[in-house]
């Protein structure tokens, strides 16, 4: 293994999926180009969750976009991390919230957005959104004028 890898246990190894949720999982590497502002986005079509109260399963594409101060998520650490939600009893507004929280302790980026875009159940949809930027810099200011317009063009939707 190369110096710059010491650390990441999950890639390159066998995977062992988490029964729950485990934040534990998730893994950093340098960000080779801190003196850059640039978006990483992350796609999650097969995201689920359980409901909280009725215990079925729920459907969502999570995407994450973050602007990576040193630290970066690995993305099969990300992989497992997600997935440790599959058994995980939490509303859609929590699972983001915990989601973006968890990788701010994590990675302390610039900048970084979560947003749920979950499969009807009942008739219903919810598309919850939130997001982070850095106090006191430009990423905040940033945040405050993304949250206002995040949902301004609404994607047409013909798949829910």
């Amino acid at each position: 293994m190369n110096r710059e890898n010491e650390g990441l246990v999950q890639l390159g190894r066998k995977t062992e999926y988490p029964s729950d949720y485990c934040p534990d999982v998730l893994e950093t590497f340098e960000n080779k180009h801190p003196d850059n502002d640039y978006f990483v986005k992350f796609n999650c079509p097969e995201f689920t969750s359980l409901c909280p109260i009725t215990g079925q399963p729920d459907f969502a594409t999570i995407y994450i976009s973050y602007i990576p101060d040193n630290k970066m998520v690995e993305s099969k650490s990300l992989k497992l991390y997600l997935f440790s939600f599959r058994n995980h009893g939490d509303f859609h507004e929590d699972c983001v919230n915990i989601i973006m929280k968890d990788l701010i302790r994590l990675m302390d980026p610039r900048y970084i957005e979560v947003w749920g875009k979950f499969l009807p159940r009942g008739g219903l949809s919810i598309d919850p959104y939130c997001n982070y930027g850095r106090p006191g810099t430009k990423f905040e200011k940033m945040a405050e004028k993304r949250l206002e317009m995040h949902d301004l063009y609404p994607e047409k939707v013909d798949n829910r």
